[in-house]
């Protein structure tokens, strides 16, 4: 296995980076946190019609391009540096993998070209207000059967959730855990946005009460196809989260040699320099491990679900270790609103809760390796 990326896969980092600078710089990362959608509509249908960001892992047959995760991750670790405030994350990573590993072709065919184009915003809902992340945790009853299901109850923390016009819910069948599609506009939903500490991440509380829902894939395998899907995530959000570990180090070393305080840079005294070196060395080990897991994620490989539970623990930690140091490097200016600091400090610690914190996932890689 080669950890360094072909000439192409440079090329895309260097073309969506460039994009990102221009159009997700801080100005614009500020002035979307502070909206009810979280996104400019206009950026994002650019990353779909010009860029073809959205339909990049999505197979050729359903209108992307197909290239493969280790692509995604590229283009996921650029946007967690400049932290895009887009609704990327819940319709590509989570809702357009759902369908590709649901096995129901029909749903491909109805529901993925719209994500590859940009058109369609979707979101996956399977976290309920216990905050588990587990098989366990969806206990949201389904009732009807063929075409005709009905879904009542309440799913908490949904990415995007209240901006999606495609919802893709975790519930209960006779059968098990199922996975159905609800149109954001269904009747009897009711969707309320979450006032959350990392604006830069939209979430919603959706309520469901009698909502006509259609059942994707076989019933009673949903779980199958959600633990597939959360491994893919965890994964995705570890490029996420190093491309944000790599720009606050970035960020500190920059300073650290301009700041100048007893006559010299504060870069040139032992303490910084030690904190700047440990950043380097817990920086670069979380690419490893988030540059292995979309390899396996590209092969989609038995190692899978170990490295992603690997990974997401690691750099998890990893970058909210960066983003304090970062601020403690910073001084005083780092504590200030002004100062994009805390933006990467916020994502850090939610990044870092998401789809399980670094606790939840070592204790499933000890399972998952049998100790």
């Amino acid at each position: 296995m080669n950890f360094a990326f072909t000439e192409e896969q440079e090329e895309l980092r260097k073309t969506v980076r460039s994009f990102l600078e221009s159009k997700s710089a801080e100005t614009a990362v500020r002035e979307q946190m502070d909206t009810e959608s979280g996104f400019d509509p206009a950026v994002w249908s650019q990353m779909g019609e010009q860029m073809g960001l959205q339909g990049l892992h999505i197979p050729e047959a359903y209108g992307g391009s197909g290239y493969g995760y280790v692509e995604l991750g590229i283009v996921l670790e650029e946007m967690g540096r400049s932290l895009l405030c887009a609704p990327f994350f819940s319709t590509v990573v989570l809702a357009a993998n759902t369908l590709i590993h649901s096995g129901d072709e029909a749903a491909k065919q109805a529901y993925l070209p719209g994500i590859a184009s940009g058109e369609t915003i979707a979101t996956l809902a399977f976290t309920e207000p216990s905050g588990k992340w587990d098989e366990a945790g969806i206990t949201m009853q389904a009732s009807g059967s063929g075409d005709s299901y009905t879904l009542t109850g309440t799913k908490m923390f949904v990415i995007d959730g209240h901006t999606a016009n495609l919802i893709l819910v975790a519930a209960r069948t006779a059968g098990g855990v199922s996975l159905f599609a609800v149109d954001g506009g269904a009747a009897g939903l009711t969707r309320t946005a979450l006032s959350t500490m990392d604006q830069t991440r939209k979430q919603a509380k959706l309520e469901f009460a009698n909502t006509p829902a259609k059942l994707i894939g076989a019933e009673g395998k949903g779980w199958d196809v959600l633990s597939t899907v959360l491994d893919l995530a965890a994964v995705g959000l570890a490029a996420e989260q190093v491309g944000g570990a790599q720009k606050v180090l970035d960020m500190a070393v920059d300073y650290a040699k301009v700041r100048v305080q007893f006559g010299r840079p504060i870069g040139s005294f032992q303490a910084i320099k030690h904190k700047c070196a440990d950043m380097l060395l817990e920086v670069e080990s979380a690419k490893s491990a988030a540059y292995y897991g979309m390899w396996c994620a590209s092969e989609m490989n038995d190692e899978l679900a170990s490295v992603a539970s690997l990974a997401k623990a690691y750099c998890s930690e990893a970058y909210f270790h960066a983003t304090a140091e970062n601020i403690q490097i910073h001084g005083g200016i780092g504590f200030t609103w002004e100062h994009p600091a805390h933006l990467y400090f916020k994502r850090a610690k939610s990044s870092e809760l998401l789809f399980g914190d670094p606790t939840y996932h070592r204790e499933l890689l000890a399972q998952r390796i049998g100790i």
